[in-house]
């Protein structure tokens, strides 16, 4: 084997490495399953409904969750956030919400959010899979 041909595979080869880490494996412990929104619709509208909102400026017990894919946390007019979430920093993407929803107060610890968490990951999958359809 050249050296040309042994750094061309080295080259491919993080390339390939590079690409992965990138786009992320979806086999990687932790990572979500493809959502459903239909499904993620009805779930929203039996566990959530409780105390959030899918209406545009709407709050209940919970902020609306209409737009909150891409949202900054602590940041929805008219909800009285806890101290906690607004300084929490976050920016609630797919994979955010994804890890949030299994355990609220594991990522932000002194959220007002009661809900104990889903652990099913493909429900949690669905719920921002209907999420993100509120633009």
């Amino acid at each position: 084997m050249t050296k040309d041909s042994t750094m061309k595979r080295f080259v491919a080869a993080a390339v390939a490495v590079a690409a992965t880490a990138a786009l992320g494996s979806p086999a990687r412990a932790g990572s979500a399953p493809p959502g459903d929104p239909v499904e993620g619709k009805h779930l929203f509208h039996t566990i959530c409904i409780l105390c959030h909102t899918d209406i545009k400026g709407r709050n209940k017990v919970g902020p609306s969750l209409y737009g909150v894919v891409g949202r900054h946390s602590g940041i929805e007019p008219g909800y009285n956030y806890s101290e906690a979430n607004i300084k929490s920093g976050i920016v609630w993407t797919p994979d955010v919400l994804f890890k949030y929803i299994e355990h609220p107060q594991k990522i932000v610890p002194g959220t007002k959010m009661g809900y104990p968490g889903q652990p099913d990951p493909q429900k949690r999958a669905d719920i921002i899979a209907y999420l993100e359809t509120l633009k």
